[in-house]
């Protein structure tokens, strides 16, 4: 059985706790600087995601991803008292990293913003170009880390021939075919199945519904532990023992994956980190 969650705001509820003048409420833009400035939803903040990258997941690696992280959130004014609502453009992976790096510190409360900006301005909603100065948090202050959403190369080499694993590839079939290279090595990861990110998304760069979101990862989903299909799907049962692993290139349209999934109400779900940009670059690491 797949339970919705609410990670989801429009922007016509975002408009509404705008004029309520929500006093917990925390707008992150994830675009660029030069994005931000040149117009964004009145106050909100800027994290630039797309200059957060992170390819090496050794224990060293995610340590000093860890300490970064810190110093970037508390830049922000990210806190757990905090309701954040993070967009981009669209519906798009910048607003859906963020999501997942605040399931990663056990945020309970985030949303995405459906549409993002761009649905935003559509509605003729107010914008502003001045930035909006962020409240710093207080050094000693803590986050917790929560690996069960989180893949490292180790993690996954232990575990991709278990059949209760699934791994989700989210980049261009080009990519996943070995035919657009962008690492020192094409393919993919053993046993990963294709599915482009961009299946998750209507033409108006909203997020597909749920049923349709089903059908998307209807291969994956519906597939028994000998790798066949499965016509009755996923049961309730079997839902909790069932984990899935998104990656990319570098963990971004992966996060959009993750989202997808966690709103069709899967229980486990990681995102792996350094992504092809780590496996394929590892030379010890088994490609197809």
């Amino acid at each position: 059985m797949y339970v919705c969650m609410v990670m989801l705001v429009t922007v016509d509820e975002l408009k509404k706790m705008l004029d309520a003048k929500a006093q917990d409420l925390l707008i992150v833009d994830a675009r660029s600087w030069h994005e931000y400035c040149y117009g964004h939803i009145p106050g909100a903040v800027n994290m630039d995601l797309f200059a957060f990258h992170w390819a090496d997941t050794s224990d060293e690696g995610i340590e000093r991803f860890n300490s970064s992280l810190k110093m970037l959130l508390k830049s922000a004014g990210i806190t757990y008292d905090k309701h954040i609502i993070f967009y981009d453009d669209i519906t798009g992976t910048l607003a859906a990293r963020g999501l997942w790096l605040m399931h990663y510190i056990c945020h309970e409360h985030t949303m995405v913003l459906d549409g993002g900006f761009s649905m935003w301005r559509r509605r003729g909603y107010p914008v502003e170009k001045e930035p909006t100065r962020p409240s710093p948090v207080n050094e000693e202050y803590t986050y917790r880390f929560n690996n069960d959403v989180l893949a490292t190369y180790r993690y996954i080499l232990e575990r991709m021939n278990n059949h209760n694993v699934r791994i989700v590839d989210a980049r261009s079939r080009e990519e996943y075919y070995g035919i657009h290279v962008r690492a020192s090595r094409g393919g993919h990861i053993p046993n990963a199945v294709n599915i482009d990110w961009e299946a998750n998304m209507m033409h108006n760069g909203t997020m597909k519904p749920v049923e349709m979101l089903r059908s998307v990862y209807s291969s994956i989903l519906h597939r028994d532990d000998e790798g066949n299909d499965d016509k009755e799907g996923v049961k309730e049962d079997d839902d909790n023992d069932m984990e899935i692993i998104c990656y990319c290139q570098g963990g971004y349209r992966a996060a959009h994956a993750y989202l997808a999934l966690k709103l069709l109400g899967m229980k486990k779900v990681r995102v792996y980190l350094g992504s092809w940009y780590e496996w394929g670059n590892r030379y010890e690491l088994p490609v197809e």
